[in-house]
């Protein structure tokens, strides 16, 4: 189980959110949705182990877990609202350095696996400097077949997505919880999860 209990943000000594709380187990997902600036990516990244709370405190099957220690790096794969990719590399490249900055060990044939899971075989030698957005944003997710933690951290994955690059997500989703993973995710979208596995956070 991911637990928040009580936590709090604030930013530039203003509040963004205070006393919010969930319990994911596994096979489920929380959905946080929100107006802009009222604090989404700050509780992802503070559920990623990216930052800290101003109050309030994460567990994971009842024990303590801290920012960026070990055990919350290893079960948590974060992918911000940024793409991340360098222009100069190809989408393989980018694909490749992206999941070995989380520490996945992968080859070239998984690389080009993870890629076709995307549509995106054909664009594998381009540079990203010339990717659609939808594309580069495919590349980015990519690494979800690539990076195997149990507890997935996206921030706003749609965006730029098309129909099929939405049905290409709510596929992996999907499986990741069949498989007893479990997700955070922040978008102003409807995702399509399997029934019983979704719950609701919504930021004031």
């Amino acid at each position: 189980m991911l637990e928040g209990q009580h936590l709090a943000a604030q930013r530039g000594g203003v509040p963004l959110f205070s006393d919010v709380a969930f319990a994911l187990l596994r096979g489920e997902a929380l959905v946080v949705s929100g107006a802009n600036g009222s604090g989404k990516t700050t509780l992802l990244k503070m559920i990623a182990g990216l930052t800290l709370p101003s109050m309030g405190t994460l567990e994971w099957d009842g024990a303590a877990i801290t920012p960026f220690d070990a055990t919350l790096r290893a079960m948590t794969l974060y992918i911000g609202h940024s793409t991340a990719l360098k222009d100069e590399l190809t989408a393989e490249e980018n694909l490749l350095s992206l999941a070995t900055l989380h520490g996945a060990s992968v080859d070239a044939a998984s690389t080009l696996a993870a890629l076709s899971d995307w549509s995106l075989e054909r664009q594998r030698s381009l540079p990203a400097r010339v990717l659609s957005q939808g594309q580069r944003r495919r590349v980015g997710l990519a690494r979800l077949r690539l990076v195997r933690r149990p507890v997935w951290v996206l921030d706003e994955p749609t965006t730029a997505l098309d129909a099929s690059g939405v049905a290409i997500l709510h596929a992996h989703l999907g499986a990741h919880l069949a498989q007893g993973g479990i997700a955070v995710i922040a978008t102003h979208q409807d995702l399509a999860l399997p029934p019983g596995t979704k719950k609701a956070l919504t930021l004031q």
